[in-house]
């Protein structure tokens, strides 16, 4: 665990922030030292409001967030970070329970790590999701059902209003626009937007169901993002005749 860490040849961002929120010392002293080696700048933080004063001060690009932190669990301070600013969060949990990993993610968190993890694993994470925090050069912008989604501003709108929208589900809502009336499986979407072939399927779930409350109508008789029986979901363009 306290080899020297080589970093892997994947792109990443030079110097961009990244504040470690862990009360235990010896974890927190062994992921900031991973992420510093990997070329990150790395603030700490013990407990709940220690973190939301660290963020004040010097706005993270990305938060590793321990779910149970003494006092404000990381529940609870990644609201508070929400609240203040779209910030890209992985939660750390040392439970294995399926409830706890959904929780995190109903609250907006990006990735999840369960402890005991590898601290190599957890760098490739966060470059993972810091890779998704940019813009990237694509034409064009997808348009349907009312729905707007700016892939090189990373923006999304709903007849005109800006949606609010983690890096995960606007990367989910973009896939599904650029293949409208296709369906996909969870496996397939867990591949094609978090870049993973393996992991835990409830993922996919619950972004989905996320994406719904923010696109849909009336979510719980979702019109756009269909459920397709056997098989996954699909984009469907009302009036296309499909």
């Amino acid at each position: 665990m306290h080899q020297p860490y080589e970093a892997p040849g994947t792109p990443r961002d030079p110097g961009a922030r990244v504040l470690v929120v862990d009360d235990d010392p010896t974890v927190a002293e062994v992921v900031s030292g991973y992420l510093d080696r990997a070329g990150y700048v790395v603030d700490r933080a013990g407990d709940g409001p220690a973190a939301l004063a660290r963020a004040a001060a010097h706005w993270p690009d990305l938060v590793v967030l321990d779910l149970m932190l003494p006092g404000m669990d990381g529940l609870e301070v990644c609201r508070r970070m929400r609240g203040q600013g779209p910030v890209p969060v992985i939660m750390l949990t040392a439970r294995g329970d399926e409830d706890d990993r959904i929780l995190g993610l109903e609250v907006g968190a990006d990735d999840y790590v369960t402890k005991p993890f590898s601290p190599r694993e957890l760098v490739l994470r966060v470059e993972s999701v810091l890779r998704r925090t940019r813009p990237v050069a694509t034409p064009g912008l997808l348009r349907a059902a009312g729905i707007e989604v700016d892939p090189s501003a990373r923006r999304a709108a709903k007849n005109g209003t800006e949606l609010a929208l983690t890096i995960r589900e606007f990367d989910l809502l973009a896939f599904l626009l650029r293949h409208p009336g296709r369906a996909f499986g969870r496996e397939e979407l867990m591949r094609e937007v978090w870049g993973w072939d393996f992991g835990d399927l409830s993922t996919v779930t619950v972004h989905v169901r996320r994406l719904r409350g923010k696109v849909e109508d009336d979510p719980a008789r979702p019109r756009l993002i269909q459920t397709v029986w056997g098989v996954g979901y699909r984009f469907e363009v009302p009036g296309d005749g499909s």
